[in-house]
């Protein structure tokens, strides 16, 4: 396997690839790793989501899975890195994480067949799905806002190549404890089929991202926590939560709500209101 990173160097964006402790730019220069600043490892022209795909996850909404996955989508201006800041936006307050693998497209893929999949597949990497559910009163259909906000999908810390994700655990840690914990086996449909499964209608490029659910305990987290998202072979993504500078703006759109549907979201999947639909999980 070799695990490529992008990183900020001498005031450039660079990649670089790992070797032990140091990534080595292609003229030479070294960083140690625990010294770089990360960028989002790759610059998609999209990033495609999958709602719902862990056994896990689905048991605890309490739903059933349709025939076929149910996508959503994610804006490039959602993109940070690791150890970079997620910022929740002053006046909201239901943020929740969603450790997830981030696929890494490597060819121009377009009706291709599941089994010729993983030859469009550059590699993986570790994503975190942050979902800001104020909004999922007025977006559950299309989940911009919710999951759509500057910072709310870290990648990182690199693209590992010639990874196998059959049977590798993926965990999530909040302050150092551990909140989900999972493994890819959970999974319905696996990488190869999201990707042909996408592509029939959509071009995937190269360096374009689609993230393939995340296990059951999607919690809410403040300002000052520090989420991890730690995946068999991939390493850790880590980043650290903080309140913005500005509130939402009260004289344009929908705001934020609070209501039944908003807290039972994020606060788990118990289901403890009654008499409410039970939103779209992710």
């Amino acid at each position: 396997m070799r695990e490529f990173r992008r990183i900020l160097l001498d005031g450039t964006a660079v990649d670089v690839e790992r070797h032990d402790g140091l990534l080595v730019a292609g003229d030479g220069r070294t960083v140690k790793v625990d010294e770089a600043v990360h960028l989002s490892p790759v610059t998609p022209s999209k990033i495609i989501c999958v709602h719902l795909n862990y056994a896990s996850r689905v048991a605890e909404m309490m739903t059933t899975l349709p025939a076929a996955p149910t996508y959503f989508h994610k804006p490039v201006s959602a993109l940070t890195g690791h150890d970079a800041a997620v910022v929740r936006p002053a006046g909201c307050k239901w943020l929740n994480y969603e450790g997830e693998i981030a696929i890494v497209i490597g060819r121009t893929a377009r009706n291709i067949a599941p089994a010729d999949a993983g030859d469009h597949i550059r590699g993986y990497t570790i994503g975190n799905d942050f979902g800001l559910h104020d909004f999922r009163d007025t977006d559950a259909g299309s989940m911009l806002r919710v999951k759509g906000a500057d910072t709310l999908c870290p990648l990182g810390p690199g693209v590992v190549e010639g990874w196998d994700f059959r049977g590798k655990t993926i965990r999530t840690l909040v302050n150092g404890e551990l909140r989900q914990d999972g493994t890819t086996d959970e999974m319905t449909w696996d990488m190869h089929y999201l990707v042909a499964d996408i592509a029939r209608t959509i071009t995937l490029q190269p360096g374009d991202v689609l993230l393939s659910g995340t296990p059951a305990v999607s919690r809410t987290v403040y300002p000052g926590d520090v989420v991890e998202v730690r995946v068999e072979g991939l390493g850790t993504l880590r980043n650290h939560i903080v309140e913005g500078p500005a509130s939402i703006r009260t004289d344009v759109g929908a705001q934020p709500t609070e209501s039944e549907e908003v807290l039972s979201t994020a606060q788990g999947g118990d289901w403890g209101f009654r008499g409410i639909r039970k939103p779209r999980a992710s």
